[in-house]
C-alpha cells in the first residue's frame, strides 16, 4: 500500500482523478487502525483492481476533514474522481466487514 505522501501531491483529487481507489484513513496511535492492519495485504490482493493509498489522518488533517473523516480506521472508494462508497466511522473493522463494504459497492 502507497502512502499518500509517496505521491508528492498536497491533493488527493489529484491523485485520484483517473483510475479506483481505496483510501485507508488510520493513525499510529489507534488501536483499531492496528487491528486491521494486518489484514489490509490480503485486503489488497483480493482487490487488486484498485490501488490502495493510506493516509495518516494526524498528518493529512485537511484531506480527512475534506473527506469527513472524524472516525479511524475509515475507508473510501474512489472512481475516476468520485467518491462511490465509504465506511466512515470510529469502529474496529473485520476484515469480513471491510470485503462486504468493498463488494457492496463495487457490485452496484
Amino acid at each position: 500500500m502507497k502512502k499518500f505522501e509517496d505521491f508528492g501531491q498536497s491533493d488527493y483529487k489529484e491523485v485520484t482523478k483517473e483510475g479506483k481507489y481505496i483510501l485507508f484513513f488510520y493513525a499510529d496511535w489507534c488501536p483499531d487502525c492496528k487491528f486491521i492492519e494486518p489484514k489490509l495485504p490480503e485486503l489488497e490482493q483480493e482487490y487488486s483492481d484498485f490501488e490502495w493509498i493510506s493516509f495518516n489522518r494526524d498528518n493529512n488533517m485537511d484531506t480527512a476533514r475534506e473527506l469527513g473523516i472524524m472516525g479511524i480506521p475509515s475507508f473510501v472508494i474512489i472512481e475516476n474522481g468520485q467518491e462511490i462508497g465509504r465506511l466512515v466511522n470510529k469502529d474496529r473493522k473485520t476484515k469480513e466487514e471491510v470485503e462486504t463494504f468493498v463488494n457492496s459497492v463495487i457490485n452496484k
